[in-house]
């Protein structure tokens, strides 16, 4: 079972990462407006947004494996619709913007199910691995996603790489069928507001975790002000577009490396691994600043993106697992929801902030401010005795991760 769920999640992730891509080339296709490419962006994301609480509310009410199921079909569906408009001549912006907002509330309904259904189907001393392999097939969907979707644009046009996204999330929606979760203790079912207000009540008894992700919701601000200013800086200072597609994939592939690393590792500590790993995100943040300025070696920039990149990696297994175990089973969902939401907010709001920023004070300032902003409130964190702490005698005992 475990097998099949790690495949299922792969898959999934390699079709959410092909959506971005194909998403913007298709709308410039049909379009070239990049005031139309907004609003189908903006038309994804804001109903996720706004429908990630109600997302913890169901991933808590119901079997988590029922509600990742029916998310995978509606993206399945919205997918191969969008696919099939665009074989068949050119769709109203209207119409992919409508799409594009299904699949956005598909993913707010599935993100919180999955930590939920890790722990119903994966025993506790194995779920460091198993969210490891998952944070690894995440991060090469981010790399063959992009790659996969251009060249299907490319070859043979925007339709193909939709209806290969919509086969993907099937896929995933197949894998889910064999799999058996074991119950989780029953929750006290109260109206919707009032389950709400329980989740916010379980997230703030972990002090702890509203401080990491607050933690989290600056790194990703910082990210969304790297990813505006760090290509306009590759290009003006240090040697071209192709510095910036090395340093993004370096990066890439550090990230899987880290998280590959993560339970291979003596980590006894692991919340506080976490707020360093978040921190480090302010040393290609520094180092673009500084390139800006005083234009440094490529590879110098390079280096400081994947030491950044190696630690978010090591990140997201740790953080997913101690979360999995310190967080009650039936409010899991709803505590999941707060940190996507979150995180998923803050990195546009860094996006939309930085150019206007750069444009007023140049553009070290905002990367400097964003750097001073990622480091200080992750290491912050440190501070908490609870994060400081060593993993308990039963957690330490768990066998190792075979090499």
């Amino acid at each position: 079972m475990i097998a099949r769920l790690v495949a299922g999640r792969t898959v999934a992730a390699l079709a959410t990462a092909l959506i971005p891509t194909g998403l913007t080339l298709a709308v410039i296709r049909v379009t070239g407006s990049a005031l139309d490419l907004g609003v189908v962006l903006a038309a994804e994301m804001l109903p996720m947004l706004l429908l990630l609480p109600v997302g913890g509310v169901i991933a808590d009410r119901f079997p988590p494996r029922r509600v990742i199921l029916v998310a995978d079909l509606v993206r399945c569906a919205a997918q191969v619709t969008l696919g099939a408009l665009l074989l068949l001549g050119h769709p109203d912006i209207a119409v992919m913007a409508g799409l594009a907002a299904f699949t956005g509330a598909a993913v707010a309904f599935g993100v919180p199910a999955v930590s939920p259904l890790v722990i119903g189907v994966v025993p506790a001393e194995r779920r460091l691995r198993v969210n490891a392999h998952i944070g690894v097939a995440g991060g090469l969907a981010q790399i063959a996603g992009p790659a996969l979707a251009g060249g299907l644009t490319l070859w043979l046009g925007p339709g193909w790489s939709f209806l290969l996204t919509g086969a993907l999330f099937a896929g995933s929606a197949v894998t889910l069928g064999g799999l058996v979760a074991a119950p989780r203790p029953a929750a006290e079912r109260d109206h919707f507001l009032g389950d709400l207000r329980e989740g916010w009540r379980e997230a703030r008894r972990h002090r702890w975790f509203l401080v990491s992700v607050a933690g989290h919701g600056v790194w990703h601000l910082g990210a969304g002000v790297l990813l505006t200013l760090g290509p306009v800086i590759a290009v003006r200072s240090l040697g071209g577009e192709a510095v910036w597609v090395v340093v993004a994939q370096a990066g890439t592939v550090a990230t899987v490396l880290g998280v590959f690393a993560a339970p291979r590792l003596p980590i006894r500590r692991p919340l506080a691994v976490v707020a360093v790993g978040a921190a480090v995100y302010a040393c290609p943040l520094v180092a673009f600043a500084f390139s800006n300025a005083l234009p440094a070696p490529a590879v110098i920039v390079t280096a400081a993106y994947v030491v950044a990149m190696l630690g978010l990696g090591m990140l997201l297994p740790l953080w997913e697992t101690v979360v999995q175990q310190r967080v009650e089973p039936q409010a899991l969902g709803r505590v999941d929801s707060i940190d996507a939401l979150i995180s998923f907010a803050a990195r546009p709001l860094g996006l939309a902030a930085a150019a206007p920023l750069a444009a007023w004070a140049g553009a070290a300032a905002p990367l400097l401010t964003a750097a001073a902003l990622v480091a200080a409130v992750n290491l912050a964190v440190l501070a908490l005795p609870e994060v400081r702490r060593r993993t308990t005698e039963e957690e330490a005992a768990q066998p190792p991760v075979p090499v």
